[in-house]
C-alpha cells in the first residue's frame, strides 16, 4: 500500500467546535495527519482548545458555503503535496422553522451548508482519491436524514439530500476503492439545541403568542431540549464511531451513531408505513394543542402550564 493509505491525511470541516472538535481531539491522540478547517472568525477556537499547527496538524480557513474558499483550500493542499485521503464532512447547522416560515435566502443557506458545500468539497477531492485508488468520504448526516420532524423541514430536506447523493456516490466510486459512509447521530446530550437558528419569520412567530405556529415552536422547542438533556449518547460517543469508520477497511454505507438512531432506523424499516407515521405523530408533544391561540387556550391548559407557554 502507498503512503496515501498508510499515513492518511484526514480533512475535517467545522472542526473548531462541537462534534468536529471532538473528532479532531480524538484523531490527534491517534496520531493521524490532520487538516482542520473552520471559518476564519472561528480559527482562534483551536488555540483555546489546545490545538496548534505542527508538522502533522494543519489549521485552515474554510467557510463551506464559499466556493472560492473550497477551491483555494484543495488547490493549496495539492501545491504542498498534501493529498486528502479521508474527508469528514462535518460542518453544518439547523434552522428551526415550519416550511411556511422559510424564505429563499434561508433555504439556500441551509441547503448549501448541509448538502451542496459538502458535495462540492467531495467533488474537488475525488480525483486524487481515484488516482491513488483509495479514499474515504464520511458525511455526518442525522436522524433528520432518515425521518422528518415538524419545525425542522428544510434541515431534514438538506440531510435527506445528503443521504441520497451519498448513496449514489457509494456505488459510483467503489471501482477505485473509495468508500462512502453516512454517520447518523440522533439526539446528543449537549447544549447544541441552543445553537439552532430561527428564520426571520419563525423567530417572529416564536415571540408572538397569537401567531398560528406559536404552539409548534414552543412545544417542540421544549420537547427537544428535554430529550437532548436526557439523551444517553454524547459527542464523544459519535466521535468514536467516526474514528472506527476511519480505521475500518470496508465501512458500511450507513452507521447509526446513537441509541435512538438505531431505534428509529428499526422502526422505519420494519413497521408498516401508515402505522409508523401515526405512532410518530402521537409521540410528538401534545400535537392536539398545536394551532391558533384560541385552540391552545381552550383545550390545553395543563400542557400549556407544563411547557410554560403563554396565550
Amino acid at each position: 500500500m502507498n503512503n496515501f493509505s498508510q499515513d492518511p491525511i484526514v480533512l475535517i470541516t467545522g472542526a473548531s467546535t462541537g462534534l468536529g472538535l471532538r473528532i479532531a481531539q480524538l484523531l490527534i491522540k491517534k496520531n493521524y495527519r490532520l487538516v482542520l478547517t473552520a471559518r476564519s472568525e472561528s480559527l482562534h477556537r483551536f488555540a483555546a482548545a489546545g490545538i496548534f499547527e505542527t508538522d502533522r496538524i494543519n489549521l485552515r480557513p474554510l467557510d463551506i458555503m464559499n466556493s472560492d474558499q473550497r477551491k483555494t483550500l484543495i488547490d493549496s493542499l495539492a501545491a504542498e503535496k498534501k493529498e486528502v485521503s479521508i474527508l469528514v464532512n462535518n460542518a453544518g447547522f439547523a434552522f428551526r422553522s415550519v416550511l411556511e416560515h422559510v424564505e429563499q435566502p434561508e433555504l439556500l443557506q441551509q441547503m448549501i451548508t448541509n448538502f451542496w458545500g459538502p458535495m462540492e468539497l467531495t467533488r474537488l477531492i475525488l480525483p486524487s482519491m481515484r488516482k491513488n485508488r483509495f479514499g474515504k468520504i464520511i458525511n455526518v448526516s442525522s436522524v433528520g436524514g432518515m425521518m422528518a420532524m415538524p419545525t425542522m423541514s428544510v434541515y431534514s430536506a438538506s440531510k435527506f439530500a445528503l443521504e441520497g447523493a451519498s448513496e449514489s456516490l457509494y456505488y459510483e466510486v467503489k471501482p477505485w476503492n473509495v468508500n462512502v459512509t453516512l454517520i447518523e447521530p440522533g439526539f446528543i446530550n449537549s447544549g447544541s439545541f441552543q445553537n439552532v437558528k430561527y428564520t426571520t419569520l419563525s423567530g417572529a412567530s416564536m415571540r408572538t403568542p397569537d401567531e398560528a405556529y406559536y404552539g409548534h415552536y414552543r412545544f417542540m422547542g421544549a420537547f427537544i431540549e428535554k430529550v437532548m438533556r436526557r439523551a444517553p449518547s454524547n459527542a464523544d460517543h459519535v466521535a468514536n464511531k467516526i474514528a472506527r469508520v476511519i480505521a475500518q477497511k470496508n465501512p458500511p454505507l450507513r452507521v447509526p451513531a446513537t441509541y435512538d438512531a438505531y431505534f428509529f432506523d428499526y422502526l422505519r424499516r420494519f413497521l408498516p408505513r401508515s402505522f409508523y407515521h401515526w405512532m410518530l405523530y402521537r409521540g410528538l408533544p401534545y400535537p392536539d394543542c398545536w394551532g391558533d391561540a384560541d385552540r391552545l387556550a381552550m383545550r390545553c391548559e395543563t400542557e400549556r402550564e407544563k411547557f410554560q407557554i403563554s396565550t
